[in-house]
């Protein structure tokens, strides 16, 4: 398979093969038209921004946001074709201020002399609030045009002073489709098709991740180290491809983007009532190497603002679970938590006491210093007995039902009803007494 495969690249003509030596699958099939493009039609296709602005020939500074192998850089380099610009690429990772000076001078010569340049920095958001400022005079003077490129979130990571001189347009992960057609075109250069059964096809796509330089890196391996006779007829089932080729780590980072959306996701599935769901993000967070501990920290504040009296052994259960976890470690303890997120995700949901506090918050604001009315303050003291402190309190042991219906707001203050349970789990027989305590209050003087 392995001659095959170069014979195939011995053929190529120079465009693909050059005279350097051979190239990667990904680099020989990268597109140079806009249309080679897969997977960003809503960028690229008729009506696509990217697609206008390609025919009219004029770039605009732009931001290219979008996970890693979904065609940023090439979108760039085809782009820059289209404009009639001198065409410039540094890495933010390996460039500093020097190299972005080198870059702005030879750029302003070419300006005076009537030409502009398109310039693509990848990774761009590597580059500090001080070497971002540094993009900010060249772009509104027109002597270069910015095309950078990201896999993180703009909104965190890029000044609002850059931000504000370029458009941000957002790549897609590839979906399977767009993948599929990556692998065809890959077994054209070929000359032959891939030898896999179609479950390890899909296992193939599914473990690319959308990352389309990923999954020609994989088929390239899987035609260079596959030892089966393509003429055979034998196929690699999906075991054998796990053990061809390396499994790809999930694209997480516990400190980019896929850390927040992930703890989002899984957060807003348990307020969801998706059991099945929770479990699937829970397990996405740990393959992608989160913290356990973040993770129950996140369920503590699940159980209390997002089921709260609804379910009381919410917070208990989750508390339980994470030192269950802290005296177990990975991976016993994370069967605990796991147990712990299907209670939440089960449980009945009530905000209730979460919005009676932030109601409550906002009150004490609001009123600022009104004292305590003077029947529920102690008088040690004569001076405060004589001031009245104490003075008509009733011991609500001592009244019936043990309830005295006094009031318990400062003088002059409006009573205010800020926890309103919900009819669900436990908040119903919550509801039933405060009704009751209610009716109470009124009919024992009207003290509301």
């Amino acid at each position: 398979m392995t001659d095959l495969f170069a014979q195939k690249t011995e053929k190529m003509p120079e465009k693909r093969a050059g005279k350097s030596g051979p190239r990667p699958l990904a680099d020989r099939l990268r597109p140079d038209a806009l249309e080679q493009i897969v997977g960003q039609d809503h960028l690229l296709g008729p009506d696509g921004p990217l697609h206008k602005m390609a025919e009219s020939g004029v770039l605009a500074s732009m931001i290219l946001w979008g996970p890693p192998g979904c065609g940023k850089t090439t979108m760039a380099r085809i782009l820059a074709g289209h404009s009639g610009l001198h065409f410039e690429q540094i890495s933010a990772i390996f460039s500093g201020v020097a190299d972005l000076r080198r870059v702005f001078d030879s750029a302003r010569i070419r300006h005076q002399n009537g030409q502009g340049t398109l310039l693509f920095v990848d990774e761009i958001h590597r580059f500090n609030k001080s070497q971002q400022d540094a993009f900010l005079p060249v772009m509104e003077d027109g002597t270069i045009t910015l095309i950078g490129a990201t896999t993180e979130n703009p909104s965190f990571e890029l000044n609002a002073a850059l931000l504000s001189r370029a458009q941000v347009f957002v790549l897609k992960r590839l979906d399977d489709a767009a993948l599929e057609l990556l692998i065809e075109r890959a077994e054209k250069e070929a000359g032959h098709k891939i030898p896999l059964t179609s479950e390890a096809r899909d296992l193939l796509k599914t473990l690319a991740d959308g990352d389309g330089r990923y999954v020609l890196s994989m088929v390239e391996q899987i035609f260079s180290q596959s030892s089966i006779p393509a003429k055979a007829g034998i196929q690699i089932t999906p075991k054998d491809l796990l053990e061809l080729v390396q499994r790809r780590a999930p694209l997480y980072d516990k400190g980019d983007d896929a850390h927040y959306n992930l703890i989002s996701a899984l957060h807003k599935t348990v307020r969801g009532s998706d059991a099945d769901a929770a479990l699937y993000w829970f397990a996405r967070m740990l393959a992608g190497g989160e913290d356990p501990r973040y993770i129950a920290r996140r369920m503590v504040r699940m159980a209390v603002e997002d089921i709260g009296l609804a379910e009381p052994q919410a917070l208990p259960t989750t508390l339980a679970a994470w030192e269950a976890y802290e005296r177990l470690g990975s991976p016993e303890g994370e069967l605990a938590l796991a147990q712990a997120l299907v209670f939440l995700a089960t449980a009945p949901k009530s905000n209730a006491a979460y919005t009676a506090y932030k109601s409550a918050q906002r009150s004490a604001k609001e009123t600022g210093s009104l004292m305590p009315p003077k029947h529920i303050l102690n008088a040690p003291t004569k001076l405060m007995k004589n001031e009245g402190y104490g003075s008509g309190y009733e011991y609500d042991h001592d009244a019936p039902e043990a309830f005295s219906g006094q009031n318990y707001f400062p003088d002059g203050m409006k009573r205010e009803e800020f926890y309103k349970p919900v009819e669900r789990g436990f908040e119903r027989e919550i509801k039933k007494r405060l009704d009751y305590w209610n009716k109470m209050r009124k009919e024992r003087g009207g003290k509301s």
